[in-house]
């Protein structure tokens, strides 16, 4: 008992102030699922930044001599269809998979943030609103996003509107239950007592207490981007052919799925490996800001 004591206090001291960025990366330390995805996603966000240093070859060059080579030699993962080195696509697939959920983040975050606010605090706009985004909700992901990339024409700017308008709606619930339960805390009516502006309230106190859930939803919503987006270009109706994108490059790979499997197989794993990542760290995130989650796995 006393050894255990004497190991529990040494653990209590080593542990940082709370509240400080030195407390949180050690608390996301000590969650192996969100290191493990936190150092995958780094890894992945610094192949898209070097991209152009460390890609063997253009992905856009076409060798018709080089058609469905298999991996090894030269082209570690093989060639597609159009004698293209699929390793090089991969490796550029990961700039715009990861261009594409970040600015679908921002912009979802961005509406969600303000949407949420008006609903959750102002009572006359929450059964407008609320109504406005049911309506987009109720129809499935996948075939609100071809519609509307339908409308718009096959453009990497349309697919982040795309997104962006399918899943606002659900950033947007997440922020507005925050701010119900926070609209009714006793610091809010103490602001509301001495005179404060809702606009005040809203950013300085309510929004600031809505952060762990929105950056718990937004790691989702990056991993649901990037499947969507991948979707999309494998329908046919994402970013252009000429783009080299994992879903385009998936879409290439399904005439030769028998013949020339690992133009699909790579691209394929790329996303696996991104979107687990993504649902690592955020699984992850959300124990490390839930108090009673954090307090029961200490």
């Amino acid at each position: 008992m006393a050894e255990i004591a004497a190991r529990e206090q040494k653990r209590i001291l080593s542990a940082p102030s709370p509240g400080t960025f030195r407390y949180w990366l050690w608390l996301l330390s000590k969650n192996k699922g969100a290191l493990a995805g936190a150092v995958v996603f780094c890894l992945l966000v610094l192949v898209a930044a070097g991209a152009p240093l460390i890609s063997p070859f253009d992905p856009g060059d076409i060798q018709p001599g080089r058609r469905l080579l298999p991996p090894g030699g030269e082209h570690v993962f093989g060639t597609d269809g159009f004698g293209r080195d699929i390793l090089s696509r991969v490796i550029f697939g990961t700039r715009i998979s990861l261009a594409v959920g970040g600015s679908v983040v921002v912009v979802t975050t961005a509406l969600g943030i303000i949407l949420g606010l008006l609903a959750g605090y102002y009572r006359k706009l929450d059964n407008i609103l609320m109504r406005v985004l049911d309506g987009l909700m109720a129809f499935p992901a996948i075939i609100l996003q071809i519609a509307i990339m339908a409308a718009l024409g096959a453009r990497l700017s349309n697919v982040i509107m795309a997104l962006s308008i399918v899943y606002a709606p659900r950033m947007a619930r997440v922020v507005r239950s925050a701010v119900l339960v926070q609209r009714e805390q006793q610091y809010v009516e103490a602001a509301r007592a001495i005179g404060a502006s809702d606009l005040r309230i809203n950013l300085l106190h309510i929004l600031p207490n809505c952060i762990a859930p929105v950056i718990v939803q937004a790691t989702m919503i990056f991993a649901y981007s990037i499947l969507a987006e991948a979707s999309l270009s494998f329908l046919g109706v994402g970013v252009p052919p000429e783009i080299p994108s994992w879903g385009a490059t998936l879409n290439e790979g399904r005439v030769f799925m028998w013949r020339a499997p690992w133009v699909s197989i790579f691209p394929g794993l790329a996303i696996t490996l991104c979107v687990l990542s993504l649902n690592m760290f955020g699984d992850g995130l959300r124990d490390i800001l839930d108090p009673k989650i954090r307090k029961k796995k200490n």
